[in-house]
């Protein structure tokens, strides 16, 4: 039977899109059938969506129905506290750890405090329900992606059938676990702006941080086929240099930096897994080998926005609380600063999200003949 896996990269409020692209999905299968993948791996906002998809993987279109309503209906404030006297306080606290050897005194150190995105987690998602799915057969293993600030290593929390056991590859960990919110906290930990997680013994950030092969948890459970829906624009299109009259801002800065986390560790991921298939398939005489087994190929279908997201959040910057409004216009993450990228992962504000949700169904409904090659029987 062939092992189909999503792989849900991470972004922020980014997210939203590849909930639009399941929507697409979903309504290219039959109304009541279950979820049509055998793994789902996350990271980030993905693993939110990840396990959003697990809790109800024995109804796959009721399953997207929720993790749409959850991301139609959220705002700043049921994120992360963004009032000017939080704002201040957070400013403190970082001011206050420089007489700490740069530690926080009381919490981990961030800029904003996420202490709401925590009980919304708690109150939305059924964790309890996802063993329920994998004991009945709708689902093999889900996995959240974090990254250990005392170890550098990514580590791959999961929860599946007794067969699969933890693994240890250089700085790639697979840790088998009951999934709970502090997985998805520690995941979605984006540095220095949400505070870090403890998680048993270590502090974690987002998974992207140093996730160099995101598609290693889906091969490690045994998938065939491989979905990804990555949250960046298209990796073939040529962007143009333009003559700049302006050095660039912090939050464009910042942005990039953010990019790199978030975007180019998975287009270099799903470049080498299309060359190695490539490679595969002109020596397909001849059998390899190495110390995990023999080498296959891995059917391998990648979806990316086509539309540039710091293009959409320059028009939904006025829609953030003020105080967040006029942090980014300062910092300049805003059309004219150059910097809409960086509040592209930060404008968790309904109007963004269902434009990103809708923009995502268009585009998977323009690459419906490639999805459901991608699902038919083999």
């Amino acid at each position: 039977m062939t092992k189909r896996a999503l792989v849900l990269s991470g972004g922020g409020a980014r997210g939203a899109y590849q909930v639009g692209v399941l929507k697409a999905i979903a309504d290219m299968h039959d109304k009541n059938s279950h979820n049509p993948f055998s793994i789902i791996s996350g990271t980030s906002s993905g693993a939110i969506n990840a396990v959003g998809l697990a809790a109800s993987a024995n109804n796959f279109r009721l399953a997207v129905k929720k993790v749409e309503y959850f991301w139609q209906q959220i705002s700043v404030e049921q994120v992360y506290k963004a009032g000017a006297l939080d704002l201040v306080k957070s400013g403190g606290t970082l001011l206050l750890s420089l007489l700490n050897q740069g530690i926080g005194m009381n919490r981990p150190l961030a800029f904003l405090n996420n202490a709401p995105l925590r009980e919304l987690l708690g109150s939305t998602i059924q964790f309890k329900n996802i063993q329920k799915r994998i004991d009945a057969g709708y689902l093999d293993a889900v996995a959240i992606n974090a990254t250990g600030y005392t170890s550098g290593e990514s580590v791959s929390f999961f929860q599946g059938k007794p067969g699969f056991k933890g693994w240890r590859k250089g700085r790639r960990v697979g840790v088998p676990t009951r999934l709970a919110v502090q997985h998805l906290m520690a995941s979605s930990a984006i540095p220095t702006i949400f505070p870090a997680e403890q998680v048993s013994r270590e502090y974690f950030g987002d998974g992207a941080l140093r996730q160099l092969a995101p598609l290693s948890p889906a091969l490690k459970f045994g998938a065939d086929k491989i979905l990804v829906i990555g949250v960046s624009g298209n990796p073939r299109i040529i962007p143009k240099r333009e003559t700049t009259t302006h050095s660039p801002s912090l939050a464009q800065m910042v942005g990039h930096l953010f990019n790199s986390a978030f975007v180019d560790s998975l287009e270099h991921d799903v470049d080498i897994m299309l060359r190695m298939n490539d490679l595969i398939r002109i020596n397909q005489n001849t059998a390899a080998h190495t110390e995990q087994g023999e080498v296959r190929a891995v059917n391998l279908l990648a979806l990316n926005p086509k539309v540039e997201f710091d293009k959409v959040a320059a028009r939904h910057v006025h829609t953030l609380p003020m105080a967040m409004r006029y942090m980014m216009k300062t910092t300049g993450a805003t059309g004219k600063g150059g910097g809409a990228s960086f509040a592209s992962y930060l404008l968790f504000e309904p109007g963004f999200c269902k434009e990103l949700i809708s923009q995502g169904y268009q585009d998977a409904m323009e690459e419906e003949v490639a999805i459901r090659e991608f699902f038919a029987k083999d």
